[in-house]
């Protein structure tokens, strides 16, 4: 497996090997913020310049660092979102004051939700003008509190070093988030000596022996076991120990959205996803065990459909580096807090399961994926499946939001977690292209994907000038239904089909879209063009945009409707 990245937290080591760069030296507020962040290893921001932000972009010209010049803040934070997910590492989005900031809000919000490490730093009006409604002033830092880990307003030159040495710290620890630092244009212009910055510890607990061995006695009593995976797994670098642990086990396992990819896509009895557009193998076999081990999930309710019936005969064990998340939704016979690398192998445990195997291999077999539609049009799901296979492991797709993402995470092969980019918390229509601009930036060597829809490319399509600016070798594959399909899908099933406001019949040509901001583009609308467009998508070296018009009256399957347990799926027999 070549995950592509390091899932270890090394901006300590980083900051050890590497001191700040002029210590000692009288430098401006602007100039210690830039010097902390190279000395924590970041190479990579991405960023919209305007007044009250200037001294930090006049001190970039003199900075080793690379600054990418986004074309709207949300971009710049999505992008340095798509960055992290695909490295493993902090990304940093830069903006300036008042609507600059508050444009970074969605991104933060999107990382706050998914715990993806994100620094955004913002411009903020002098101190001495603070709280008098000055031209582009507004309280961010309050307006950020809910959907960052940690806040700060520096007051003093002297201090910047440190507190973006802390932040990252707050960052990328324990259970990753995004972090703000809001800098005044008076402290970005001082002139000090940085105090100096101390050793920050980070380190998990271990899960206590106690709690192990109640774990283990479990698990030699289970006679239907099922692993439980979810993003926490990805994000703490354990996809070797989960995979190890599933099997030495044999236990089958199941995936989240944000899961994917953590479990092997080829192993016997690894199911799928589960949840409202699961593989009904994944649900009916949650809905049938006896034993649910929870390893990084937070039993989201699109994954467990309606929660007093999920996994209604199951004892739980639940891993997480989140004590806050043991027992916030369902209740766990065994809570074990720390390290997911190293809870994993010791909770290996002999299990005697081989009916409850054949039962899962039975499931699977049953509820296979089928990809021979009717007709000559362009069936979405096959396509996906034949490009994700196509490019192998050297590809890594960032979804949009809506039917298409479904549509990946059901039929795109993941090999790894970082393979896979999706908004899964927030659900963020426009994400999809600024992520895949940060993922393919942090991953030269990869060949990135960016599956979007006719909704949701609208949302951030300036990005476009990004890729050209940059010769950014994104691959853009446009599902275009000619409506916002998944809330059409809705409004079919559970509101009489009285469609309101999802027609988007008017779309512009989008593959002449793209030629005009200089991306070259095709369009193919029949399924016999299939294979051609996917052989000239991963043939093209620079970014390249393939518009692909499908039946606007395709849905997602199956489908768990609200207050419905995942056992009741729609466009599934049972």
């Amino acid at each position: 497996m070549d995950g592509g990245r390091d899932h270890r937290n090394t901006s300590a080591a980083a900051a050890a090997a590497a001191a700040p760069a002029r210590a000692g030296t009288v430098r401006t507020g602007a100039q210690h913020l830039l010097d902390a962040l190279e000395a924590e290893g970041v190479d990579t921001i991405f960023g919209y310049p305007g007044g009250a932000i200037m001294p930090v972009y006049d001190a970039l010209v003199d900075s080793s660092l690379r600054h990418i010049l986004v074309r709207h803040e949300q971009g710049a934070a999505l992008a340095a979102d798509g960055y992290a997910r695909a490295s493993g590492r902090v990304g940093v989005c830069l903006a300036t004051s008042g609507p600059g900031a508050t444009n970074l809000l969605t991104g933060l919000a999107n990382a706050y939700l998914d715990s993806v490490p994100l620094l955004a730093i913002t411009g903020q009006v002098p101190t001495g003008l603070m709280g008098t409604d000055a031209f582009q002033e507004v309280d961010v830092f309050g307006m950020s509190l809910p959907v960052v880990k940690h806040s700060y307003i520096v007051r003093r030159a002297e201090d910047v070093h440190a507190v973006v040495r802390e932040a990252i710290a707050i960052a990328t620890s324990g259970r990753p988030g995004p972090v703000l630092i809001d800098l005044p244009k008076d402290v970005a212009n001082a002139r000090a000596v940085a105090r100096p910055v101390r050793e920050i510890a980070t380190r998990l607990p271990a899960a206590a022996e106690a709690r192990l061995a109640e774990a283990h006695a479990l698990l030699a009593r289970a006679k239907k076991p099922l692993l439980y995976v979810g993003g926490g797994v990805g994000i703490a670098g354990a996809e070797r120990e989960l995979r190890e642990f599933a099997r030495l086990t044999g236990i089958p396992a199941v995936a989240t959205l944000k899961g994917l990819g953590a479990c092997d896509p080829e192993e016997t009895h690894y199911l799928g996803m589960l949840g409202m557009h699961g593989n009904p193998a994944a649900n009916f076999a949650v809905q049938e065990c006896d034993l649910l081990l929870v390893v990084g999930a937070r039993f989201d309710d699109r994954a467990t459909g309606r929660l007093a019936s999920f996994a209604p005969e199951a004892r739980v064990i639940h891993l997480d580096a989140d004590a806050a998340e043991l027992g916030k939704l369902r209740a766990c016979d065994v809570g074990l807090v720390g390290d997911l690398r190293e809870m994993l192998p010791r909770l290996v445990h002999p299990v005697a399961i081989r009916p409850w195997q054949r039962r899962c291999r039975v499931l699977k077999q049953q509820h296979a994926w089928r990809y021979d539609a009717p007709g000559e049009g362009i069936y979405a799901p096959a396509l996906l499946k034949q490009l994700s296979e196509a490019g192998g492991n050297r590809l890594v797709v960032a979804s949009d939001v809506g039917q298409h993402q479904m549509w990946v995470a059901q039929h795109w092969r993941v090999p790894y977690t970082a393979a896979h980019l999706s908004s899964g918390g927030l659900g963020t229509m426009g994400f999809g292209l600024p992520a895949a601009i940060g993922a393919q930036l942090a991953r030269p060597g990869a060949t990135v994907v960016c599956v979007s829809g006719d909704g949701s490319i609208m949302m951030n399509i300036q990005e476009l000038a990004t890729l050209k600016r940059y010769n950014i070798p994104v691959k853009i594959v446009l599902l275009d239904n000619s409506s916002l399909g998944m809330v059409r899908q809705w409004q079919e099933l559970f509101f009489e089909r009285r469609y309101s406001e999802v027609d988007l019949s008017d779309n512009p040509d989008f593959a002449e879209l793209a030629r005009a901001f200089g991306i070259p583009a095709f369009a193919i609308d029949r399924r016999d063009q299939v294979d051609g467009a996917v052989q000239r998508l991963l043939r093209e070296a620079g970014p390249m945009l393939c518009h692909v018009k499908i039946d606007a009256r395709e849905n997602v399957w199956p489908l768990v409707p609200p207050g419905k347990s995942n056992g009741e799926m729609m466009g599934c027999a049972a």
